[in-house]
């Protein structure tokens, strides 16, 4: 990946070239309500554009809307299990349909926070320490060997759905009580008390990153969807040699993970100027209140570019 070029992010492919395009939005997990906006924003996107584009709110009834309809490529935006951990990824390869963003393995493993944060540690990427919690005494022994504050996380969700600070065992374990109910795998990482700066890719670019300001305590699914108090600063404010410190760590760490099309990256900095990851997102929000969209106008294009964008990246990835 390199730093942001605007004049090769944009699609130079004609709308009629990408053929009849089904728009998969909506499902069955806990991150359905962002996916519908996000679909009917993309969907909106594709046919004011020209593209032949029509939108499937995915249920059970999946495979057989996918094999009666005629489709030539698939525009994924479904948020979190379900869409974006392999699995849809691997029926549409199936099925011999092409489709945007990362494909079964990166789009699994982005998924699933502990595995990243494994593949991330084995090549010395930074990430915060962590630990996985399936018991009370888990929860004491995270306290003790992590130290608080600490953050609780399901392992296979998004959206900050199921998150918590917590300061005390007791917290830990409340906490971890709530998070299990979303996910049977939890785990808890050190809290990286500093600035929290997002960054999107898009067609193997790193676009130009974001920092979050939020009065939360921190960036949760209300400042991400709902408030209006939520900060947003492009340029970011980092000196010039931290923010390419930033992109080329962005750049290593999606493709050890084997991010391609699109994705969005979380990373905190330390009050000692050291940056951590924390997640990549591989089909992340683009609703009015997304980072994506923010990134991506950044680096010179609007909405409708990028949907296309995203769209022309899955005609480059697999034909």
């Amino acid at each position: 990946m390199s730093a942001v070029s605007s004049s090769t992010l944009q699609s130079t492919i004609a709308p009629a070239d990408f053929g009849r395009v089904a728009v998969l939005y909506g499902g069955k997990s806990a991150e359905r309500e962002v996916s519908l906006k996000s679909g009917a924003a993309c969907l909106d996107a594709l046919l004011s554009a020209g593209v032949d584009a029509f939108g499937i709110d995915v249920g059970d009834d999946l495979l057989q809307v996918l094999l009666k309809e005629k489709i030539d490529r698939a525009f994924i935006i479904l948020h979190g299990r379900g869409g974006e951990d392999g699995s849809m990824q691997g029926l549409l390869e199936c099925l011999g349909i092409p489709y945007t963003g990362s494909g079964i393995l990166a789009s699994a493993l982005a998924m699933d926070k502990l595995r990243t944060k494994q593949v991330w540690q084995s090549l010395g990427i930074p990430t915060p320490r962590h630990a996985v919690l399936a018991s009370e005494a888990d929860c004491i022994l995270a306290g003790t060997e992590l130290g608080f504050p600490l953050i609780v996380k399901p392992a296979h969700e998004g959206s900050s759905i199921g998150m918590a600070k917590v300061s005390s065992v007791a917290e830990l374990t409340a906490a971890w009580k709530t998070a299990s109910t979303y996910d049977s795998q939890v785990m808890v990482e050190q809290w990286i008390q500093g600035p929290e700066f997002t960054i999107a890719i898009l067609r193997d670019q790193v676009l130009p990153p974001i920092a979050l300001g939020t009065p939360h305590t921190f960036y949760d699914y209300d400042a991400k969807y709902v408030a209006n108090d939520t900060q947003y600063r492009i340029p970011c404010g980092l000196d010039a040699g931290k923010e390419q410190e930033l992109i080329d760590l962005t750049a290593r760490a999606c493709a050890a993970i084997g991010i391609s099309g699109w994705g969005r990256l979380d990373v905190m900095q330390d009050d000692q100027g050291r940056f951590w990851l924390l997640e990549v997102n591989t089909a992340p929000g683009m609703t009015d209140h997304s980072l994506v969209p923010m990134a991506a106008k950044a680096a010179g294009l609007d909405f409708q570019q990028l949907v296309l964008a995203i769209l022309a990246a899955s005609v480059e990835a697999r034909g």
